[in-house]
């Protein structure tokens, strides 16, 4: 008889804690495949570090096939599901296609950047959702801040020193806090002639910094926020954004070159496109999360809406807390679906949270009892060592040099402004040249009904503005390579599903439908900015402190 075959897609916190978990469990008594664009999984909330140079960019990735025995890796993207045949579709980093045939599915492929219908916010942001966005933006911000040193202009290097990070969640408050700190060192190293120093300013429509956290917690990063010298505004948003900075909405103008987009993030739109009940982009799930009439089906993380059995009536919310859990308990119940094992309900309290401010700075609250200052930063990274399911002695040697030694602040231009778009399905990959091009269906699914969604954060644009066409070539000294490559490069965002899906719902793209967006130097009917600014909110939210 031929041993069951498990299907994962991604290898999220979700998807690559069940595939350790079922790989323990059925002890090669069945057939486990990853499907993944990358062969590592990222952890997440230490990623706002490697922007600010002080981890590597190895330091936060966990090889997948070096870690998960007995699992067989697929590098590619799902395209779609044949719920009916029981195959997953697949494109792989070089273009070829294939199927996965199961007999259970684990559906973990996460979330991706939360956009709004701002004008501009698609053409001049970017997200912080993956490795290759935090590559550009520590590269960015380093040459922001030489170009502005070799200034001769004020104005030019105020704006160059200016730097906007929009949502002040987990991530946004993290980059900011770590950017501050990051550019300062800069400047000491290479002051600026006018004597201006960096200016970081983060805002968010909420009436405080980490709105979903206790307000002690708040209250501590707002005052280290603030004493750092980040410009904290709560109750503004960007309204308008623009080659040559933003337009607040409280009618101000801020010249910048950066803006760093961290509003949070929503399903992967992979979900969507099985057209079984959902809730707010999320695959409904049962509290052992199987989906309901589908009892080969499975999902978990962000793209699953799971029953919070502490708070009937809801559903437990996208963070990386519950995702890792999650993953546990879906691998014990595919297991259990098989005969091995007994199935259990995912249940989990929360018992604190952890937030990194950068240098010796931080906000804790394990088992309720809130921190800050050295206390809370010896607590957060405890944490993060213990969490991480790989490279905790390399991470701690790089904080150790942090703590004694300069940091390196160099460009090494590996990722450049057009290869890490916001308006991407796969912010996990950096875009390249020649790859298959799928822009034209990914600019039909980037309208619209994704940002309905813009209503839940109150965001003041109602309307979505076409971007602005290309009028002028991008700046040389800005992009070096501006009209060196050859072809423009395809977009990474999911093809159209072939079998078990129609095309990505209206929600699964970016406001402003720039999907097909090429390198500098190339002519486009949008025109990114120069050097485009770089953009965060991965799910950023740590997990908690220890199990319930």
């Amino acid at each position: 008889m031929s041993r069951p075959r498990i299907v994962i897609v991604g290898a999220g916190f979700a998807g690559y804690r069940a595939a350790r978990t079922l790989s323990r469990i059925t002890r090669r008594n069945a057939d486990i495949t990853l499907l993944n664009p990358t062969d590592y999984f990222l952890y997440l909330p230490l990623l706002p570090q490697v922007a600010a140079g002080i981890l590597e960019p190895r330091r936060v990735t966990v090889s997948l096939s070096g870690t998960l025995r007995h699992v067989r890796l697929v590098l590619g993207e799902a395209d779609g599901i044949d719920l009916d045949g029981n195959t997953v579709h697949y494109t792989g980093p070089e273009g070829d296609v294939g199927t996965l045939p199961y007999d259970r599915l684990i559906l973990a492929a996460g979330s991706v950047n939360k956009l709004l219908p701002i004008p501009g916010v698609a053409e001049h942001a970017h997200g912080f959702r993956g490795l290759p966005e935090a590559l550009y933006l520590r590269d960015h911000v380093t040459r922001q801040v030489e170009l502005a040193a070799g200034a001769d202009d004020p104005k030019s290097c105020a704006a160059r020193c200016t730097f906007v990070v929009v949502g002040a969640g987990y991530t946004g408050t993290e980059v900011a806090a770590q950017g501050q700190l990051f550019t300062d060192s800069q400047v000491r190293k290479h002051p600026l002639r006018t004597g201006m120093r960096p200016r970081w300013l983060l805002l968010d429509i909420a009436d405080r910094v980490l709105p979903e956290m206790d307000e002690r917690l708040s209250r501590t990063a707002d005052r280290v926020l603030r004493q750092r010298g980040v410009d904290v505004r709560m109750g503004t948003s960007v309204k308008e954004a623009t080659h040559n900075g933003v337009v607040l909405s409280d009618g101000s103008f801020v010249d910048t070159r950066t803006l760093v987009w961290c509003v949070g993030v929503r399903p992967d739109p992979l979900a969507e496109s099985l057209e079984l009940p959902m809730e707010k982009g999320r695959l409904l799930v049962d509290p052992h999360l199987q989906v309901p009439g589908r009892p080969e089906l499975f999902a978990a993380g962000d793209a699953a809406a799971v029953p919070d059995l502490e708070k009937p009536g809801e559903y437990t919310p996208m963070t990386a807390q519950h995702a890792w859990r999650q993953g546990r308990t879906v691998g014990q119940n595919v297991a259990a679906s098989l005969g091995m094992g007994e199935r259990r309900a995912y249940r989990h309290r929360d018992l604190g949270f952890v937030v990194d401010l950068g240098g010796v700075k931080a906000a804790a609250n394990p088992l309720g009892i809130p921190l800050s200052g050295v206390a809370a930063g010896a607590v957060t990274r405890g944490y993060h060592l213990a969490a991480m399911p790989g490279n905790r002695v390399r991470v701690a040697a790089d904080w150790l040099l942090d703590a004694v030694l300069p940091r390196q602040a160099v460009q090494l231009g590996l990722v450049r402004s057009w290869s890490v778009p916001l308006d991407t399905a796969s912010p996990e990959l950096a875009r390249v040249p020649g790859r298959p091009d799928a822009g034209a269906q990914d600019k039909k699914s980037n309208t619209g009904a994704q940002d309905k969604k813009g209503e839940e954060r109150g965001d003041p644009a109602e309307k979505r503005a076409d971007g602005p066409e290309a009028t002028e070539p991008p700046d040389p000294v800005q992009d070096p390579d501006a009209g060196k490559h050859p072809e423009p490069p395809g977009p990474v965002k999911r093809r159209n599903s072939r079998a078990g899906g129609s095309e990505p719902s209206p929600g699964a793209g970016t406001a402003t439908g720039t999907g097909g967006r090429p390198p500098p130097g190339t002519p486009a009917v949008h025109k990114p900015h120069p050097d485009a600014p770089i953009a965060p909110e991965p799910r950023s939210q740590h997990p908690p402190k220890g199990d319930s």
